[in-house]
């Protein structure tokens, strides 16, 4: 299920969740789900509309393909948009999610990026044109790499494409469907971005051909929600695969961080915990985490 977004500081917006009365301290805003017989951390992520990585990093230690039934999984659904979000699409590689923005309103999608040597770079751009059902014709690249496949895939299962596409005015860029959807929320993909194939059909026909088409790097976002201040920072590239094939995470400091959370707090700058600011940067745990007490003081019981 999507979730619609509310304004806050500098033109900021999040995602509400229903807050869960048992919810621990660090995970205040999101949901839980109980593990059914035979579910697998994949399923959950979709069933939630979730990124499959996003999912893993707020759930350490949890077996991604056997977790034992009954188990409690965290679902970070509640997102913080990217600083400056516009109109039209913006999609944030470093969060791994595209922000529909239209009306005043915002919808939030979890998309699978490009993998190491395919990544996209920040740019601005626009969507060039739409086809349903589409033909693919893969670039001479990926031919290349794999050269068993057909210089035509048509429309239909097999198409990589899905049943829906947005051409960008980037040489052989699309948002579009997929046929793997086990693919979303990773970092899977030759550039182009995967959407659920739910999350596609529901975007296709709301989004104009010419609407601006932003591409931000934005791992470590900030708002102030109820009159306390939020950090939400997400795993760089490396630290997703890391995550993904159950390895240690290398360490990646945010060298502006400090100065990103002095100017979002700023008069209630001395109430900050600094502690879990520092937390949060050395775990990426993907879900927002509160850095000031309700109302900008700082909870003396940390």
């Amino acid at each position: 299920m999507r979730r619609a977004a509310a304004a806050a500081l500098a033109a900021a917006a999040f995602v509400r969740a229903a807050v869960a009365a048992d919810t621990p301290s660090v995970v205040e805003m999101g949901e839980y789900h109980r593990v059914l017989p035979g579910e697998n951390l994949l399923d959950i992520a979709r069933a939630h509309d979730l990124g499959y990585v996003q999912l893993m990093a707020a759930n350490r230690g949890i077996d991604p393909w056997l977790p034992p039934a009954g188990a409690t999984v965290v679902l970070p659904t509640t997102h913080i948009a990217p600083a400056g979000l516009g109109s039209g699409l913006t999609v944030n590689l470093g969060d791994m999610r595209l922000y529909f923005t239209a009306g005043g309103s915002v919808d939030s999608f979890p998309i699978g990026i490009g993998r190491d040597g395919w990544q996209l770079q920040p740019t601005v751009t626009r969507v060039a044109g739409k086809r349903r059902h589409p033909q693919w014709r893969p670039p001479a690249s990926i031919r290349a790499e794999k050269p068993w496949i057909p210089e035509v895939v048509p429309a239909g299962p097999d198409n990589p494409l899905g049943d829906y596409s947005l051409d960008l005015a980037l040489d052989e860029i699309r948002i579009h469907g997929t046929n793997l959807p086990d693919g979303v929320g990773r970092r899977a993909s030759h550039g182009c971005l995967r959407l659920y194939p739910e999350d596609i059909a529901a975007l296709f026909p709301r989004v104009p051909i010419g609407m601006a088409v932003t591409i931000i790097d934005q791992p470590a976002k900030l708002a102030w929600i109820d009159g306390a201040l939020w950090l939400e920072i997400h795993p760089t590239g490396d630290q997703a695969d890391a995550i993904e094939n159950r390895q240690p995470a290398p360490a990646h400091p945010l060298p502006a961080l400090k100065a990103l959370v002095t100017a979002a707090a700023g008069a209630s700058a001395a109430a900050v915990d600094w502690t879990m600011v520092d937390w949060a940067e050395a775990t990426r745990p993907a879900v927002p985490v509160r850095i000031t007490a309700p109302g900008g003081t700082l909870d003396s019981s940390r």
